[in-house]
Parts: structure tokens; C-alpha cells; sequence
């Protein structure tokens, strides 16, 4: 078990994803089940402040994030996720426990045949505090902000000044949700992708997950 955690625009979805091709293991993004839930919610009119009754729709939904798309209840959501509505919506539904309850629930299962990296942002202190090896991706807030701000993979803001302000009001949310908060483990390797391109960012993560595998 790979768990890589890290903010928006640090560099997570690309480089697991490199990182479990290179390593032959399964690639989670478990921040996608959030947005399909968030998205779900939207769909039918549940209130996203209602932890009892998102908790209810999470619990009822089939969410299958174990390809390259992202599925719930047999709905092609890939891109429809990727956009600043469902970003407000995703942040919102990922404050409430009972959600987390679920979601971490579904995540623990995915992650029971090993051989697998999951990025989020509680992965390595909730999900799995065990797993074998931990990373935490970070970079400056500028780097972060001009990677969201040309990702083709998300829809809105593009004016790099936006896009900041909009991911600074997203850390403050993620740092400091009583549910799960967003931090490094204590055991988790640091590692700051700022001015480095992805290749170069996968090279030394695998190089620690080999080193640590070694032990």
C-alpha cells in the first residue's frame, strides 16, 4: 500500500498514476469518490450541509473509481466532477463525518489486495495509518496555482491569480475540518515538487518507495 497525500495542485493525481504504472500496482484517486458524491447530491437536490442525509446517498451509491473513469450508479462522471461547481460541492460533502465514515470505509476495502497507490489527503494518517509507504506532495502556493490554472482536466478559472485565491480558501477548509484534516504524517516523506516536472517528481518517488520496500 502507496498512499500519497498532498493539497490541490501539488502534483498527486499525475504522479500516482505514474507511479502505479511504473510499480504494476492499481491507481485510487479517492478525492473522486467525494466529487461523485458531491455530484450526486447536486443531481438530486440534497443539501450539502446534511450529514445525514449525504451520508444516506453516499451509503446507497455505487461508486466505481477503478478505472481511468469515475462511475456512480453506472453514470460516466469523469469529466462532469472537473469542474469549480463540483469542487465547491466535493470540499463541502468531504467536511461531514458520516460521509468520511463511508467513504474511508470503501477506500479500506479497495485497498485490502495490496499492490495499490491511493492519493488524497487523508490517506496516510486515516485511511491507511499503515501503509507501507507514505508520501506527502507539496509545492509553493504560486507553482500549485499555475498547474490548476492550465490543467485541461479541470474546467474554470484560469487566471493564476484566481485560481489562488481559490485553492488557499480550499487549504484553510482542509487543515482545519475537524473530520480528517489535512497534514503530513509524522512517518510520511516529504517531498516538494516546486519547479520540478513530473518525471522528474515520479524518479524520486520511486526511488523512496523502493528504498523503504527494501526495509
Amino acid at each position: 500500500m502507496i498512499a500519497i497525500d498532498g493539497p490541490s495542485g501539488a502534483g498527486k493525481g499525475t504522479v500516482a498514476r505514474e507511479v502505479a504504472i511504473a510499480l504494476g500496482y492499481r491507481h485510487v484517486d479517492s478525492g473522486a469518490m467525494y466529487r461523485a458524491v458531491g455530484w450526486k447530491a447536486l443531481q438530486e437536490h440534497v443539501a450539502l450541509d446534511s450529514d445525514e442525509a449525504v451520508s444516506k446517498l453516499a451509503s446507497a451509491s455505487r461508486i466505481d473509481v477503478s478505472t481511468a473513469r469515475v462511475l456512480i450508479d453506472g453514470t460516466d462522471v469523469t469529466r462532469a466532477i472537473r469542474t469549480p461547481e463540483i469542487d465547491r460541492a466535493a470540499t463541502a460533502v468531504a467536511r461531514l463525518p458520516g460521509v468520511r465514515a463511508v467513504l474511508v470505509d470503501r477506500q479500506r476495502v479497495l485497498g485490502e489486495r495490496g499492490a495499490i497507490v491511493m492519493e488524497g489527503r487523508d490517506i496516510g494518517t486515516v485511511v491507511f495509518p499503515n501503509a507501507d509507504v507514505k508520501i506527502y506532495l507539496d509545492a509553493s502556493p504560486e507553482e500549485r496555482a499555475r498547474r490548476r490554472a492550465s490543467d485541461p482536466a479541470h474546467s474554470g478559472p484560469t487566471a493564476v491569480g484566481e485560481v489562488a485565491t481559490l485553492l488557499t480558501a480550499r487549504d484553510e477548509i482542509d487543515r482545519t475540518r475537524a473530520a480528517s484534516p489535512l497534514y503530513a504524517a509524522p512517518d510520511a516523506v516529504v517531498v516538494d515538487t516546486t519547479g520540478q516536472n513530473v518525471d522528474q517528481v515520479v524518479r524520486e518517488v520511486l526511488t523512496v518507495i523502493r528504498s523503504k520496500l527494501k526495509t
